[in-house]
């Protein structure tokens, strides 16, 4: 029944005010649809979006438009209209009109239109502006016979403190102030909690739809959001909790007031049940005075609404710049701080050819237009500029329109759908830009055409957006995870012969050694709900596991190379070393995986170090039975000093540094080092058993990572060069820019006695090495053990050393070069 049968005075102007939940907007459309006709203002085109789609299932797709910025569905005849305040049209004449969330006067951005629509916008019959209790005093200065009706919130708001991300309830929303944040927040819900819902005022209305569907179906229980929230969509959510209390407003980072923060937090709870609201995150908690604020709705009244000029002059530049400053004069009116599109105007006046084109009222009139060309896509000014004088060039050119040629090169640059979630958001408020221009039939030729194709890629753009979204902050298999283990706590749990571990049917991890793995990409491990049942699945399993491994024999363990411990040939435990490797003798090993419990985990810890032990006795026998000898007593003097550089080095020293202990030592002191299986060669003293395979592979299980696989050729040396045990480990010496095996450097030594001092072709190809490499392995050496040893076998002693000294004073007198010529070659 219409107001005018009801009995109502026409023009009636009320103001229905109050907080959150008091179902307000309900009202507004109720009243509306009791009108013949009807238009509504919203502040998003999500909400319009929510809006239409509920009149249109009431009264039918014929019944309804719907404006906005971006997207214009209008039928022949249409009863009611849905809009942006921003895209009200004006001009239609209609019985009932709204203006949803009234105190946006206040907002520098937008606040002027909205001041406009309060001032100006009225329904023939009925006029209902619907707000913030904080705008009553404003709007009784404002409209002098306005009729005031508040309405009290359904339920009741409560404060529940500061919660983790990883604690909140479930049906919570998180808000957060930027598109980054957001997503951060999501992603860390998606591997603790299962899923998040993502809702932004930037999403498409179809995206957003499809998000929120996620969230009120149930499949996920968490919702990340921006403030978009705080504008009248309406979702199932029990809990707000403010993951920070600072935005960004387009001109600088502050606070939230109050009132933003009970308009934001007012949607937990809906209808007669109530919501609670708090902090997590990185947000401080909140104080007393400002909860009670929030929970009461007491908050400091609008003290005036941002105004600008609507009456503009347009005869000249000049005269529409001066008349976008002319200032309010009227009391509860404040004139708004320089907008977008001022700014533009600005620079825009400044250019010689706009100058020069805009010198008539309509080019005036169209460069104002262009001027007032949304940001969707947030570029900076100067892209945004050269877009604006794009569009005026094109609109004041001979055609007076944007042609196809404008218009098809920019729609096939985001005409397709492959890339990630930011990818397509660009493309999507490209597509809001081209939208928004093709809703302008007299900017475009065949407007309708570009507006359907807009729509259509909006949407393909939209449903791979959605999709995106779910495929990053959705595990779907833990969402159906958790929502078992919160409808029973004997969720079925267990761990199958080949290790596989499940929870209600889903694969959830393996089970390997001792070690629990979560399949690759799986987030249950960091999800705290169902790492509880992954644990009372396999922790039984794995104590059974560390039993076993404690009490088994020695032949089921192995070590590799790279420090890697086997337990019947699974990976089990990690030798712990340094760059300058760890102790064979007394190892100290890392076992692997985390559950199982502690005195069982320290037990098989303890059996595997037992194992290393006693295999660094088998694999370096001759190095550990020169180490008793040293630490004993057993060897003194110079041979002490010679077998503890042996040990220190790992089994192989370089002769050049014992050299002169080697030259003083006695008989007996030889024999002594001798029954140690020490090995005095031309070039390395060495201990042959540290050289074997086995214990080489063992002795690099201690060096933190491996040097090379050691081959008979030639190795550049690494820079730095390895440390001295890190090569005996290997078998190694380094000789300048190379590193060279031990055996190869003594068959060198051999072959140069062979030919007197000098490597033959066929000694260079036995060894390998081409003449160059030769000489450089020789020249390093540098030292005359790389020229023929005596007929002894002995070197001769180190230049410039006292020994050296020696040897020329006794054998100078008595050999002369020419005459020991003969007896050399008669000996050979």
């Amino acid at each position: 029944m219409s107001d005018r049968a009801a009995g109502l005075a026409p023009s009636r102007v009320t103001a229905v005010l109050g907080p959150t939940n008091t179902g307000k907007t309900h009202l507004a459309v109720e009243r509306m649809l009791g009108h013949a006709s009807g238009m509504i203002g919203l502040p998003l085109r999500l909400l319009a979006r929510e809006i239409y789609e509920r009149i249109v299932r009431q009264r039918g797709a014929a019944a309804v438009a719907l404006i906005t910025g971006e997207e214009k569905i209008v039928p022949p005849r249409p009863h009611y209209f849905v809009c942006t305040v921003e895209a009200m049209p004006m001009e239609r004449a209609v019985e009932f009109l709204a203006v949803d969330e009234i105190q946006l006067v206040a907002d520098p951005e937008r606040g002027h239109v909205f001041t406009q629509r309060l001032l100006h916008a009225r329904g023939r019959f009925e006029t209902m502006f619907l707000g913030a209790g904080t705008m009553e005093p404003l709007i009784r200065r404002l409209v002098p016979d306005v009729e005031i009706v508040t309405r009290d919130r359904l339920s009741t708001l409560s404060y529940a403190g500061s919660k983790k991300l990883t604690r909140l309830p479930r049906r919570s929303a998180i808000v957060a102030f930027s598109t980054e944040r957001v997503y951060a927040i999501a992603e860390l819900i998606r591997r603790q909690r299962g899923g998040a819902a993502v809702v932004m005022g930037s999403l498409s209305p179809r995206t957003r739809n499809a998000q929120v569907a996620l969230y009120q179906s149930g499949e996920v229980d968490f919702l990340v959001a921006t403030d978009a929230i705080g504008m009248g969509l309406n979702m199932d959510v029990d809990h707000v909790a403010f993951a920070g209390l600072r935005k960004f407003d387009g001109r600088r980072t502050r606070w939230l007031h109050a009132h933003e923060i009970g308009q934001i937090a007012g949607r937990a709870g809906r209808h007669l049940r109530d919501g609670t609201f708090g902090v997590t995150a990185e947000a401080e908690d909140l104080d007393a005075d400002l909860v009670e604020q929030v929970v009461e709705h007491h908050f400091e009244p609008v003290p005036a609404a941002e105004w600008r000029n609507a009456r503009l002059d347009f005869d000249t530049l000049p005269d529409l710049l001066r008349s976008l400053t002319v200032t309010p004069e009227r009391a509860g009116l404040s004139l708004t701080a320089e907008a977008l599109d001022e700014t533009l105007l600005r620079r825009l006046m400044k250019d010689e050819t706009i100058a020069r084109i805009g010198r008539s009222r309509g080019a005036v009139m169209r460069l104002w237009e262009a001027c007032q060309l949304p940001d969707f896509q947030k570029t900076t000014l100067d892209e945004h500029a050269r877009l604006a004088k794009d569009v005026f060039t094109a609109l004041t050119g001979k055609r007076g329109r944007l042609t196809d040629d404008w218009m098809a090169p920019r729609f096939a640059e985001v005409d397709r759908d492959d890339g990630q979630i930011d990818q397509l958001s660009a493309r999507l408020s490209a597509v809001r830009t081209l939208s928004y221009i093709a809703n302008r039939p007299d900017w475009v030729h065949d407007a309708q055409g570009w507006r359907d194709r807009t729509r259509a890629l909006e949407d393909r753009l939209s449903d791979v957006l959605h999709e995106r979204l779910t495929a990053r902050f959705v595990d779907r298999r833990t969402t159906a995870l958790m929502r078992a283990l919160n409808v029973r706590e004997d969720t079925f749990a267990g761990v199958a012969d080949d290790g596989e571990v499940t929870i209600e049917g889903q694969a959830v991890g393996r089970l390997e050694g001792v070690r629990f793995q979560m399949e690759k990409g799986a987030s249950a491990l960091e999800d705290r709900t169902l790492r509880q049942a992954a644990v009372r699945a396999v922790t039984p399993e794995i104590s059974r596991r560390l039993g076993r491994l404690a009490a088994d024999a020695d032949d089921a363990f192995a070590v590799l190379a790279d420090g890697a411990v086997l337990w019947r040939g699974v990976l089990t435990a990690q030798v712990q070393s340094t760059a300058e490797g760890a102790d064979p003798f007394s190892p100290s090993v890392r076992l692997l995986g985390e559950l199982g419990p502690t005195p069982a985990r320290e037990r098989a810890r303890r059996r595997i170090e037992a194992w290393l032990a006693a295999e660094a006795g088998r694999a370096l026998r001759d190095l550990r039975r020169l180490r008793q000898a040293v630490e004993s007593g057993a060897l003194k003097g110079l041979p002490r000093g010679i077998a503890f550089r042996l040990i220190e080095a790992g089994g192989l020293i370089d002769r050049r540094d014992v050299e002169r202990d080697l030259a003083a030592l006695s008989q007996a002191e030889r024999r002594a080092l001798r029954s140690f299986a020490i090995r005095v060669g031309v070039h390395s003293v060495w201990l042959p058993g540290a050289m074997k395979p086995r214990a080489r592979h063992f002795a690099q299980a201690f060096l933190a990572p491996p040097l090379i696989a050691a081959t008979p050729d030639l190795i550049p040396a690494p820079t730095p060069p390895p440390s001295p045990r890190r090569l005996s480990a290997h078998g190694l010496r380094q000789a300048g820019r190379w590193l060279v095996q031990t055996e190869t450097l003594e068959k060198m030594a051999e072959l140069r006695a062979a030919g007197h001092g000098r490597l033959s072709d066929a000694a260079l190809v036995e060894l390998g090495w081409s003449a160059d490499q030769a000489r450089q392995v020789i020249a390093a050496l540098k030292t005359v053990r790389a020229q023929m040893p005596d007929k002894a076998g002995r070197a001769p002693p180190i230049p410039h050393s006292p020994f050296a000294a020696l040897a020329a004073l006794t054998e100078a007198p008595a050999a002369p070069r020419k005459p020991r010529r003969p007896r050399r070659k008669a000996r050979a």
